[in-house]
């Protein structure tokens, strides 16, 4: 209770302390909130153009990615010296971070966001969060992400150990998230609905953008029905380190199957989350507004809010959410879940008819390029 009113007053300050600024005229011929807005709209249209396309593609995912790993580095129980929080030391220190064993495969969206930030004159901490926040616009049913700009340049990159791995247990996901950011359980469970759109490179080393449901470039509710089903097989060579059996392994060529998280199995079976984990199947407009107060959290973390200036409204606007509903993966039924939450009842749903589920590797609107749709790691 104390963190969420916390939260609200920081965001009552910001939103009043940016009404006391009129708009003003940007080089770009846009107007914005206030004058330290306008770099980015530049910076948007830049990205939009230049990195996403907008396509909910790899690099839309791995911004997300970035976004997290950058702001889970920070401690209240370790202090300042463990790290800044969303204060872009993953960016800003490319030769450590990146090479931490929980952030294997940051290094490439490292690499493609630099340019951005010498190009516009922007810290590296303001990049990382406004980059997630455009990104994830691409993908349809994501919530408009707000973004308060000003971070200033971190002062030393983040200690190791900070970020959670598919392989820790839960009792330990949920006891770092709430040391690194204050997180409540339900909060963890929300922010892990980036997994709807997130795909894995790493965990199996012998396949690459393998997905953690079987809608990976739309972000829906499936996620939360797939990590409950009965687990059948692996998409590569597993068991491999921080994975289980997943229900839909499935694989042709370049479309590979399921891949499931051994954390996301376990907290969609803990009690302490599984609740929350079901509550979100077929809630989409829940999922998505827990979501977008989730990453407001996240990306302050370490963060004077009161220095801040609230630039969302340079954010796009969000598209709209898919109007099919969660339904059961061809081939699979009510009697593959695996329930843990008997609070409330299971929802009703239909499955889908045909052949066993064959997960696409790239987003339609990119015409099954390989090439233009690897993959980084997609984990918590």
């Amino acid at each position: 209770m104390f963190a969420k009113s916390l939260f609200a007053l920081a965001t009552l300050a910001v939103a009043a302390s940016a009404a006391n600024f009129k708009r003003v005229a940007c080089p770009s011929g846009h107007t914005a909130s206030h004058a330290a807005c306008c770099a980015f709209e530049a910076l948007r249209d830049d990205l939009q153009a230049n990195l996403f396309g907008g396509v909910c593609g790899e690099e839309a995912h791995e911004s997300l990615r970035l976004a997290f790993h950058d702001a889970i580095g920070f401690s209240k129980k370790l202090g300042p010296s463990a790290g800044g929080g969303a204060d872009g030391s993953a960016l800003a220190f490319p030769d450590v971070e990146p090479n931490f064993p929980a952030n294997l495969g940051i290094a490439d969206s490292v690499d493609f966001l630099t340019p951005f930030g010498a190009a516009h004159n922007v810290s590296a901490g303001d990049l990382i969060q406004f980059a997630a926040a455009v990104g994830i616009t691409n993908c349809p049913g994501a919530p408009r992400l707000g973004f308060l700009a000003g971070r200033p340049p971190p002062k030393a990159p983040s200690i190791i150990g900070l970020v959670p791995e598919p392989q820790d247990n839960v009792t330990s996901i949920l006891e770092r998230m709430e040391d690194g950011g204050g997180f409540s359980p339900a909060e963890v469970i929300a922010l892990l609905s980036s997994h709807s759109i997130a795909r894995s490179d790493h965990v199996d080393p012998t396949i690459g953008a393998v997905p953690f449901d079987s809608t990976p470039f739309v972000y829906d509710t499936q996620v939360f029905l797939e990590v409950l089903l009965k687990g059948t097989g692996f998409p590569g060579t597993g068991p491999n380190q921080g994975e289980v059996q997943s229900p839909l392994p499935l694989s042709s060529g370049q479309n590979v199957g399921e891949l499931r998280l051994q954390s996301d199995f376990a907290l969609a079976r803990d009690a302490r989350t599984a609740c929350t984990w079901q509550g979100f199947i077929n809630e989409q407009s829940l999922m998505a507004s827990r979501f977008q107060a989730a990453m407001a959290k996240l990306a302050v973390i370490g963060q004077n809010t009161r220095e801040l200036v609230d630039c969302s409204d340079v954010i796009p606007a969000a598209l709209p959410a898919v109007k099919k509903p969660a339904t059961f993966p061809a081939g699979t039924s009510e009697k593959d879940v695996e329930r843990s939450c008997f609070a409330t009842p299971f929802p009703t749903l239909s499955a889908d008819r045909g052949p066993a589920t064959l997960i696409p590797h790239c987003p339609p609107s990119q015409g099954g390029d390989a090439d233009d749709c690897d993959s980084d790691e997609g984990s918590l």
